[in-house]
C-alpha cells in the first residue's frame, strides 16, 4: 500500500468506488466516519471472501485513520491488500481514497487493517481454502 508522503493511490483496481451522497453526511457536510469505514468494511470483506473461497466475517479493525474529510460528490476509491493469513483468519490492509467531482488529483482520506475469519454455513470459523 502507498506512504502518506506519496499521494498515489495503488496501481491496482479498487475494490470498490462510489459517490458520497448528501444522506451520508453530519451537519457539516462531511462524509459520517462511519460511512466511509463500512465501504472499507465492503472491500476487505469482497477481497477475504476471494482469498478464503467463502463467507467471512470481520473480527477487529486496527489502527483506522482518517486522514482527510470526504466531501458530498466526492468519488471513493477503496483498495486492498491481503497482508497475511493464518489457520482460520486474514489480515488485509484497506485504504480509501478521494476525488472531487470535478478534480483529477486524488487523496488519501483513510486506511486501517481488518481482520477477517473465515466461516461455515453455521457461523464457525473453518480452516481457509
Amino acid at each position: 500500500m502507498s506512504e502518506q508522503g506519496g499521494e498515489r493511490p495503488p496501481e491496482s483496481v479498487p475494490l470498490v468506488r462510489v459517490i458520497a451522497m448528501p444522506a451520508d453526511t453530519n451537519a457539516n457536510g462531511d462524509i459520517f466516519g462511519g460511512w466511509l469505514m463500512s465501504q472499507m468494511d465492503l472491500a476487505a470483506g469482497n477481497l477475504a471472501q476471494r482469498a478464503a473461497r467463502g463467507r467471512c466475517a470481520t473480527v477487529a479493525v486496527d489502527a483506522m485513520s482518517f486522514i482527510r474529510p470526504v466531501k458530498v460528490g466526492d468519488e471513493v476509491s477503496v483498495y486492498g491488500e491481503l497482508l497475511s493469513t493464518g489457520r482460520t483468519s486474514m489480515k488485509i490492509a484497506i485504504e480509501a481514497w478521494r476525488r472531487a467531482r470535478m478534480g483529477t488529483e486524488e487523496f488519501r482520506v483513510t486506511k486501517a487493517v481488518f481482520t477477517f475469519v473465515a466461516i461455515d454455513d453455521e457461523g464457525r470459523p473453518r480452516t481457509l481454502a
